[in-house]
């Protein structure tokens, strides 16, 4: 089992991601995985550094933990040549410390640059695309690609790493558990849902599975939950809500009948850990053995000495299903 610390691109600034960074390898993680975001959820969170270069300060502020992104669209506001390169030499910067998570994209973010967001089928096909484009680009050499919405013309990634990054593909349901088995190297996910193991599996896939664990640590339960229902609340709406909203705004009001229940049905809340571990286990027992521990707590410092406190030892003692 390998646990990993979510930095919340969305609720910090760039200085205080790195910052969290150094002392998450401190704490004892495994890696660290930071959103690929142009916008935050809601304005309250008042934050959206570039991820890529929040990454490259960690990779030269650490030496052990891995890094990860969680997750990167590479299909529309970033073309897959430019992630091509710009994961290349990520991995470099970090002696191969570096996993590129790779998804289909949420309108929050991509509608950006002014493009049209597709449905979700043809952002599958297009991702599709874009892993090829960037495995063709990996392998060295001028290269092109023509496919029916993606195109490389003449181009070569100069500085690849000797050890390429491996890729995990976010999966929300069968088909984009497909795409990983067929075309990355990992799954990732933010449900505790087995036919997501499952069906990655009867592809062919045998790599990690990743997924996020929601939490709020506090000393009390109450201040962690108020927490999450002022900054986090949007986690609850699923992932076609989330997929699809275009700014913060619509965030906010999508929200507004989230009461303080909602947020303790879905996060573990509070001091005691036995609430985390629980929240941990449905996750384990659908089959995912890379863990992240998504803090939505008031307290990131508090969050870190909790977890090496009181959780480090139990979640590493896990064992996921199948």
């Amino acid at each position: 089992m390998r646990i990993g610390y979510k930095l919340a691109a969305e609720a910090f600034g760039p200085n205080e991601l790195v910052r969290q960074a150094v002392r998450a390898e401190a704490a004892g993680f495994d890696f660290v995985e930071i959103s690929d975001h142009f916008h935050p959820w809601l304005d309250n969170q008042g934050h959206s550094p570039f991820a890529w270069t929040v990454l490259g300060a960690i990779a030269a502020k650490t030496e052990r933990i891995e890094l990860a992104t969680g997750v990167t669209c590479p299909i529309l506001r970033y073309h897959p040549a430019i992630i091509a390169q710009a994961a290349a030499t990520l991995a470099i910067l970090s002696d191969n410390r570096f996993t590129l998570g790779v998804g289909s994209g949420e309108r929050l973010n991509e509608h950006v640059v002014g493009r049209e967001f597709p449905p979700v089928r043809i952002r599958h096909r297009m991702l599709r695309e874009a892993l090829e484009i960037i495995r063709l680009l990996w392998s060295g050499g001028y290269q092109s690609y023509d496919g029916e919405f993606l195109t490389v013309s003449d181009a070569r990634v100069f500085d690849l790493p000797e050890t390429l990054p491996p890729i995990a593909v976010a999966g929300g349901g069968p088909e984009a558990a497909r795409i990983a088995a067929e075309l990355g190297d990992g799954l990732f996910a933010t449900e505790p849902k087995s036919e997501l193991v499952e069906s990655y599996r009867a592809a062919g896939g045998t790599g990690p599975r990743y997924a996020e664990v929601g939490m709020a640590w506090a000393p009390d339960e109450e201040t962690a939950a108020k927490a999450v229902l002022d900054t986090t609340r949007w986690a609850v709406t699923g992932w076609k809500v989330m997929s699809e909203l275009p700014n913060p705004v619509n965030f906010a009001a999508a929200t507004t009948t989230v009461r303080l229940a909602d947020i303790l049905d879905n996060f573990a809340c509070g001091p005691d850990p036995a609430r985390y571990l629980e929240a941990a286990k449905q996750y384990t027992d659908a089959g995912f053995d890379h863990l992240v521990m998504q803090n939505a707590g008031p307290d990131p410092d508090g969050f870190l000495d909790f977890y090496r406190r009181e959780l480090d030892e139990p979640l590493r003692a896990s064992t996921p299903s199948g």
